[in-house]
């Protein structure tokens, strides 16, 4: 599962309909399994599922009608499939499209959206207007695309969704590549903030190696670590300590370090 990160105008979307092959590249080249995505959008299409970011659904059908449609256009689509991914979303499928919520017709374009057994699904935006209860079954059925083989694209601008859910993550800034991450080297970061009664003794080597160490004037030292914590507090614990903060980075950190607030 591959999350893409990044604030309105980034190019997040846009990436996606390269890739679907709705857009021509001005330059470059987009291929998913060795294919143009622009000249032979076909057969890419024949390999993935695609949910748009403001998918458009025929309001005269209901929402059984719908999948039904979805799944007699397309081979390998299963309308059972589709039809247990509205229930675990909570849909009711007998009322029609132009009486649903926008959060309702977010459910039924993700059930048709899961539905076809494909290898790739590229989804964008797929938790927009949906509740937090429901974006945690949403996470949920990725990971069950994911066990299935299936490989996952989405973009969101919820950091918490993209961690819990993405094994890598990419940052998108101006229509550029700024940061690719696995989530799980992430997770082992963090941020460690240490007040002290007198001066910080050096480092070794085995300790300094891959951190930051910076010391502010007011007595406070800041040290980001990407690894194993046990060499750096076994040092810190030798060191004449007043307080001692320790923080998981997470997502937020990679992504304010490209989008700092206010920018």
């Amino acid at each position: 599962v591959l999350g893409l990160l990044g604030p309105n105008g980034a190019g997040k979307t846009t990436l996606l309909r390269l890739l679907m092959g709705y857009l021509k590249p001005t330059a470059g080249r987009a291929a998913i399994d060795g294919l143009d995505c622009y000249r032979q959008a076909v057969d890419v299409h024949r390999r993935t599922a695609y949910l748009p970011g403001d998918a458009r659904l025929f309001r005269q059908l209901d929402g059984h009608e719908t999948l039904r449609l979805f799944a007699d256009l397309r081979p390998g689509t299963s309308f059972e499939r589709a039809e247990g991914v509205a229930e675990r979303l909570g849909l009711d499928l007998s009322r029609r499209v132009g009486q649903m919520s926008p959060g309702m017709r977010q459910k039924l374009a993700l059930a048709a959206a899961l539905a076809p057994d494909v290898p790739l699904v590229i989804l964008d935006e797929p938790t927009s207007h949906l509740a937090p209860t429901v974006r945690r079954e949403v996470i949920a059925l990725l990971g069950e695309c994911c066990a299935r083989g299936q490989t996952v694209i989405f973009s969101s601008h919820v950091l918490s969704e993209v961690e819990d859910a993405c094994h890598r993550v990419i940052v998108l800034r101006g229509g550029r590549l700024v940061d690719a991450v696995r989530v799980a080297d992430v997770r082992r970061q963090h941020r460690i903030r240490a007040r002290l009664a007198g001066p910080l003794s050096p480092a070794p080597a085995e300790v300094a190696a891959g951190r930051e160490i910076s010391q502010g004037s007011d007595g406070e030292t800041t040290i980001l670590t990407p690894g194993d914590l046990a060499p750096l507090l076994g040092w810190l614990s030798r060191q004449p300590l007043e307080q001692l903060e320790i923080e998981p980075i997470g997502l937020r950190a990679i992504y304010e370090k490209h989008h700092p607030a206010g920018n």
